[in-house]
């Protein structure tokens, strides 16, 4: 379905049979052979992971995430659901010995060894998606740790960081100033959202902050990469009117969103990156650092070194170019558009442009500190 092609060197080969030599040297897809073939290095380490994508194909979907990154996605695609390992959307790994395992199986067996110490594994803390906007999505919000418990809902704090859209895109985020419980309720009544919210337009690379409790809705055109908690609850306030396929509205869930706002929250959710570090040739920004999440973004012009010795996953998206990714003597080539798991236990890595090019990747993780 993509480009991507693992690269793999072992140094075991001499113990194969012929044929497992044959194949183990030529290879280009792990997902072609069975696992019993072959010798792996470090074979009780996990490797840097790539996932099936899950597709939803919502009323507001548009054709940019198969026409962007060549994907064989359903032609009207909302959301691409990039990694996640939720009941609504499991994770499947693409390729490699561990092919067809669900990301809640990997947690099951290798839980420390994925997510790193102190993580609870009963649960992947973040779900990972590319989101196609083509029609705006309804006005909504999420409750958070607070609030969950009242709805019967899940927490769900999220971000999203602007990959790319059509001129004039813009989001909604929070609530208009002077704006009272009162007054929303009224204009929810009469249909008249727009001049209690707060909207504004949106470029290329900047960051959203949505906090559960923070009423919000994407406007037609944005094409976003969001990072949030494991959850898919969600309550719809306002769907501007429309109907589904079937010629009804969707429903709505107005009780319990008013009961999940945040009233309180005038913060500004457009955030202003931290100012650039030099990195040699590459550059590296840091995005946005909470207790939820840390983004950071990289220009990479040359190799690029991390570790995963703060004993925490890593997460890559590829936002431009082709990046690699070398282990050891291992490699892992990947293009425009995919998401990379990095497993706790890798250690050292690089992460390069290839053929002396440049690529632009974001990283994602947890806070050090989060033990949850």
């Amino acid at each position: 379905m993509f480009a991507s092609r693992p690269v793999r060197s072992c140094r075991a080969r001499r113990k194969c049979s012929a044929t497992a030599r044959r194949y183990c040297f030529k290879m280009s897809s792990f997902a072609a052979f069975p696992p019993s073939l072959f010798h792996y290095q470090r074979s009780t380490m996990l490797a840097p992971l790539l996932f099936e994508p899950v597709y939803k194909d919502y009323l507001w979907g548009g054709e940019r995430i198969a026409e962007k990154y060549h994907r064989r996605a359903p032609a009207r695609c909302a959301e691409s659901w990039e990694l996640s390992d939720h009941p609504h959307g499991m994770s499947v790994v693409e390729s490699g010995p561990l092919a067809g395992k669900t990301l809640r199986e990997l947690l099951e067996t290798h839980g420390e060894a994925l997510l790193g110490t102190g993580v609870n594994p009963a649960r992947f803390p973040l779900l990972i998606k590319l989101i196609d906007a083509k029609d705006r999505l309804s006005v909504q919000v999420h409750p958070n740790e607070k609030t969950a418990p009242l709805t019967g809902g899940e927490p769900k704090t999220e971000m999203w960081y602007v990959l790319d859209g059509s001129p004039g895109m813009a989001v909604y985020a929070g609530l208009a100033p002077g704006v009272t419980p009162r007054l929303f309720a009224g204009n929810l009544q009469s249909g008249e959202m727009d001049a209690v919210l707060s909207r504004r337009q949106v470029r290329r690379g900047e960051v959203v902050f949505i906090p559960g409790g923070l009423v919000h809705a994407i406007d037609r055109g944005c094409l976003l990469y969001e990072v949030q908690q494991s959850s898919d609850t969600t309550y719809r306030l306002w769907d501007w009117g429309r109907v589904d396929v079937s010629g009804k509205p969707r429903e709505l869930h107005v009780e319990q969103a008013m009961k999940t706002i945040d009233w309180e929250n005038r913060s500004d959710p457009f955030l202003a990156p931290s100012p650039a570090r030099s990195l040699g040739m590459n550059q590296e920004t840091e995005l946005i650092a909470n207790d939820f999440f840390i983004m950071k973004s990289y220009a990479l012009r040359e190799p690029q070194h991390f570790d995963t010795t703060q004993r925490r996953f890593g997460i890559f998206f590829t936002a431009g170019g082709t990046a690699c990714f070398r282990w050891g003597e291992d490699a892992l080539t990947v293009g425009e558009g995919r998401t990379v798991l990095i497993p706790a236990s890798l250690g050292s890595y690089h992460v390069e442009p290839v053929a002396g090019g440049a690529a632009d990747v974001l990283y994602v993780t947890l806070p050090p500190d989060r033990r949850r």
